[in-house]
């Protein structure tokens, strides 16, 4: 194993840099648009704290206490059977099936800050067209800037710990969040501001329905990185007598907070041009560049300082999704990192060519496995099984395999003893439960 180590505000950008990814930006929006608002804003609030929160100081604790990759993590953990339990690491795996697609929407991104350099989309309709030909049609030049994200995003991790993961969030997060209170600030003096504040933060119940509590849930679980390995990871570089559970609280307020204000930005110029908030998964590629053109030169700006916010969002967390696959690999197998890294980049590049094919028309029938496409297939894959199935194990194997005692020793440390009695009911019981449920409901429903 490496014996780099992150520092203590190296490790809370490295892990907010994962949490804080397209997730915050692209999806949280739009699900709050399509969802009404302030209840759906609400409840996702509250699951970050009860579920996600939970989850991820669990993740940290295992990573921390073994130093180990997520399959030797939880072979060492387990009071018995641990070469059973060492088969619950298959998590480390599925990062390289998220990368595959995750670059691809990198590449969309990069696409769209080279256009805010030139003539906006006039309307809706013109920046739908130009997205649906982009995507379905032009899979020569979406090929090239998915290329661009991938071999950007392996240059980084190839540069290890210290000089390619933590350099790169150490540069990226804070500029990051600059651009976002310049933007914020700047959405202060448009009429739609105060729509914006009214329509995420005042509960309207009655348009809280049965489905958009659960996305609410889902979406509070997915957005801090969790069950895929890559916080156990970065937990083994954490440096010694750290405070796992102030950390972990940091990195979970970053990653909420920036999911706020970015809704706050978009909500300010969507209720400003008098556009409706639940427009889905278009908001940001579509419905977005089409409101800045009537900003004038000021929109292309806009425009360009929002598309490179994204685009920073979408490399930190594309730099972590890669780490555990490789320390599993330089771990277990004794690999040297540049070999390591290359395995992954071999298998992320042949499955992100058929998820970019998958999308065209020319060539997506030949990418269509059980009725959707590569790319559609893997985002399901990962989302609704994979991501899910791997937080309810860490709950569960925190909460039920490793002796309390053991677990009470180390996080004593970190929280009193009724913090923990509420930390450890919601690792065996809420979490795992809540999870389950979505889990079900993505799958069947």
């Amino acid at each position: 194993m490496e014996k780099a180590r992150f520092s203590r505000v190296g490790f809370i950008l490295a892990a907010a840099g994962s949490a804080v990814g397209l997730g915050n930006i692209w999806k949280f929006p739009y699900m709050a648009g399509q969802n009404g608002g302030g209840a759906f804003v609400l409840i996702y609030l509250l699951t970050v704290v009860l579920i996600g929160l939970s989850i991820f100081i669990a993740e940290v604790y295992m990573g921390r206490t073994t130093r180990e990759d997520g399959v030797t993590a939880f072979e060492t953990l387990a009071a018995r059977n641990g070469h059973i339990w060492k088969y619950a690491g298959f998590m480390v795996f599925t990062g390289v099936l998220i990368l595959s697609f995750y670059t691809i929407v990198i590449g969309w991104i990069f696409k769209y800050i080279i256009l805010s350099f030139s003539t906006l989309p006039i309307s809706v309709g013109a920046a739908g067209k130009l997205f649906g030909a982009m995507v379905s049609g032009d899979w020569e030049g979406q090929f090239a800037f998915f290329n661009i994200a991938f071999f950007l995003t392996m240059w980084i991790v190839a540069r290890g710990v210290k000089r390619g993961i933590e350099r790169v969030n150490l540069i990226l997060m804070p500029l990051l969040i600059l651009i976002l209170i310049f933007l914020f600030f700047y959405s202060m003096t448009y009429t739609g501001f105060e729509k914006s504040l009214t329509f995420l933060f005042y509960p309207e119940w009655d348009k809280l329905t049965q489905s958009s509590l659960l996305q609410a849930v889902g979406h509070a679980f997915f957005t801090l990185s969790l069950g895929m390995g890559t916080i156990m990871t970065y937990a083994t570089s954490l440096p010694k007598g750290e405070n796992i559970v102030k950390s972990s609280f940091y990195v979970a307020f970053i990653d909420t907070l920036i999911a706020l204000v970015a809704g706050i930005i978009i909500f300010t110029f969507v209720f400003h041009f008098g556009e409706k908030p639940s427009q889905g998964p278009g908001l940001v590629f579509i419905s977005l560049p089409a409101l800045f053109h009537h900003m004038g030169v000021m929109g292309n700006v806009i425009s360009l300082l929002f598309f490179v916010a994204l685009a920073f969002a979408g490399i930190t967390s594309a730099v972590s999704i890669v780490e555990p696959t490789a320390l599993f690999f330089i771990n277990r197998f004794k690999m040297a990192r540049s070999k390591a890294l290359i395995i992954i980049a071999v298998i992320v590049y042949i499955l992100g060519t058929m998820a970019v094919l998958s999308n065209t028309k020319a060539y997506g029938a030949h990418f269509t496995y059980f009725g959707k496409g590569a790319f559609d297939l893997m985002d399901f894959v990962s989302a609704a099984i994979l991501l899910p199935l791997g937080g309810m194990i860490i709950a569960i194997f925190v909460g039920f395999v490793i002796e309390r005692d053991k677990v009470h020793a180390t996080m004593s440390k970190y929280m009193s003893d009724r913090l923990f009695n509420l930390w450890y009911f919601s690792i065996r019981y809420i979490a795992p439960a809540a999870v389950m449920i979505v889990m079900i409901n993505k799958l069947f429903f």
